[in-house]
This record gives structure tokens, C-alpha cells and sequence, in this order.
């Protein structure tokens, strides 16, 4: 269901898109609005799953997972549902995307190292029943957004 946002939910996303851990006081006084109307939208875009969680921002590099990849998977007709769950099972999957085009879904996969990725995609991805090839490609360098907030700008 879609539910309909208006300008301050907005700017509720994107503040809480920036940073996930500001206390409702925060939120409030920076939008100028009380912290009852903070807390009682937040909890309605939590109930309504538009807030879906709170999550760490981890650096995967200083993590331990130097090595990432996009790696695009091409199914046999009808083996998504089948696929899909050993898909989200493997480690080191952080993304997955069913697409339309050359190839059926592609994955953000982040691993220790090369050997690590080989032994994944190689050994486990293109074992899996369903599975007709794979092509790996390997991110060399990856920017994030300086900010999440003008996804939320008003129209």
C-alpha cells in the first residue's frame, strides 16, 4: 500500500536517511515541529512500513570485506522462487534485485577478498539447481550519495 506523504513526513525521511540514531527531541527541534507530532509520525510511517528499520552504517572495507561485485544471475524460466531464498541465505549478499533484460537478477555481493568472491560465485552461486550462468563485475571504486535527503524533496 502507498501511503500518502506529505512535506514534513518527507523531511522526517530524510533527516532520519542521514542519521537513523537522532533522538526525537532532535527531530523535532530541527524540523520545528513538537516531539509529540514527531514521535506520533514516525510511529505512522513505522506502522506503515515506510520506516522499515534502523540500521548501522558499516564501513564493509574496514570490516574485513574488501572485495565487492555485481554479480548477474541468469535463471531457468520459473526457478526465481526456488533461487531467490539460497540467494538471500549466502553471506556476504547485502543485495538482491529480480530485473528484466539480459539477465534475471543481480546481486551486490561483498567478500573478503578475490579467492573469497571466486569460491562464491564459482562454487556455490553457479552450483545452485536453476542457475544458467553468472557474470561477475568487480567494483574498483564506489561513491555514496553525499545525501539521501533530496530523494524526499517535494514535487
Amino acid at each position: 500500500m502507498v501511503v500518502s506523504l506529505d512535506d514534513i513526513d518527507r523531511r522526517i525521511l530524510a533527516a532520519l536517511s542521514d542519521d537513523g540514531r537522532m533522538s526525537m527531541r532532535t527531530l523535532a527541534e530541527r524540523l520545528h515541529i513538537s516531539r509529540a507530532n514527531a514521535y506520533a509520525r514516525v510511529q505512522r510511517l513505522r506502522d506503515a512500513n515506510v520506516i522499515r528499520g534502523f540500521r548501522a552504517d558499516v564501513d564493509h572495507v574496514a570490516a574485513g570485506m574488501g572485495t565487492s561485485a555485481y554479480v548477474t544471475v541468469t535463471l531457468r524460466q520459473a526457478e526465481w522462487r526456488t533461487v531467490a531464498p539460497q540467494l538471500r541465505a549466502l553471506p556476504g549478499v547485502v543485495h538482491i534485485a529480480l530485473v528484466g533484460g539480459e539477465f534475471d537478477a543481480i546481486l551486490l555481493v561483498r567478500a573478503r577478498d578475490n579467492e573469497h568472491l571466486r569460491r562464491l560465485v564459482l562454487d556455490v552461486i553457479q552450483g545452485m539447481a536453476g542457475v544458467v550462468n553468472t557474470r561477475t563485475l568487480l567494483v574498483f571504486e564506489e561513491a555514496e550519495p553525499s545525501s539521501y535527503a533530496s530523494m524526499w524533496a517535494s514535487d
